[in-house]
């Protein structure tokens, strides 16, 4: 008896221990694994790469994908007196008097230039926007141009290009002996870049040049970076007109 007593004991023994096997282990509830992932996400060297979109305002401010602006100011008496500019009644016809006008806010790189660039706005400038900048940009032949050829490589929508050329445009100063021409004025490359110069605090002789056609004066080019200040133009530099004298049409 005692035997078998000794065998129903150690039965009981053995179903207990397969019992407490089934119940759920305290291992299982840690932390440690259900925190740790979610810390990752968290962490400052992924917050601070996160990419930089192209509708935040650093970027649309001022257009991308190239290196710095050349602002083009034109002197509208030489360009009236070419062939071209004589047939332009909106510019030169009778009674318009302009003087400095913008040709165009130019993307440029250290080297060459982009040009003819896709754009979600298409290739028409509306009138709604021609409007506003005409009376220094005379002329929907080049508005339209200008945008095709040069705004579209800005990576700005149409509006923000034309609004960035009124802002390039107020920024300059024109020098007051060169505001108004009534009748032909003898000058030099040199000291139409110092009078320049001096009328606009941070432009340095290496961001201006000017350029002739024949004998006249053509165009002031002005160089700026995204944000429009005067930068330095190696390229554009080299390019100025080398005469050393020149003359300055008159306005009608």
């Amino acid at each position: 008896m005692g035997r078998y007593s000794g065998f129903f004991a150690f039965g009981l023994l053995l179903v207990a221990a397969a019992f407490y096997s089934f119940l759920p282990s305290k291992r299982v509830e840690s932390p440690s694994v259900t925190t740790t992932s979610p810390q990752l996400d968290q962490t400052p060297s992924q917050s601070g790469n996160k990419p930089q979109f192209p509708n935040e305002p650093s970027e649309v401010q001022g257009g991308r994908g190239f290196d710095f602006y050349v602002l083009s100011l034109s002197w509208s008496p030489t360009y009236c007196d070419s062939e071209a500019g004589r047939g332009n009644r909106v510019q030169c016809g009778t009674g318009k008097r302009f003087g400095w006008v913008v040709h165009g806010l130019w993307p440029q790189n250290e080297r060459g230039y982009p040009q003819d660039c896709d754009s979600s706005d298409g290739s028409r400038v509306p009138d709604s926007i021609a409007r506003g900048i005409m009376d220094i940009m005379p002329g929907m032949g080049l508005i339209g141009h200008q945008w095709r050829k040069h705004g579209s490589c800005s990576g700005l929508s149409m509006a923000d290009y034309f609004a960035l050329v009124r802002k390039a445009h107020d920024k300059i100063l024109i020098p007051p002996q060169f505001s108004s021409v009534r009748q032909p004025l003898q000058t030099s490359p040199a000291a139409l870049e110092q009078a320049f110069i001096r009328s606009n605090p941070g432009l340095t002789a290496s961001a201006v040049a000017i350029t002739c056609d024949s004998q006249r004066v053509d165009e002031v080019r002005i160089c700026l970076d995204t944000s429009l200040n005067f930068r330095a133009c190696r390229e554009v530099d080299q390019r100025s007109c080398k005469r050393s004298d020149l003359t300055i049409p008159p306005q009608p």
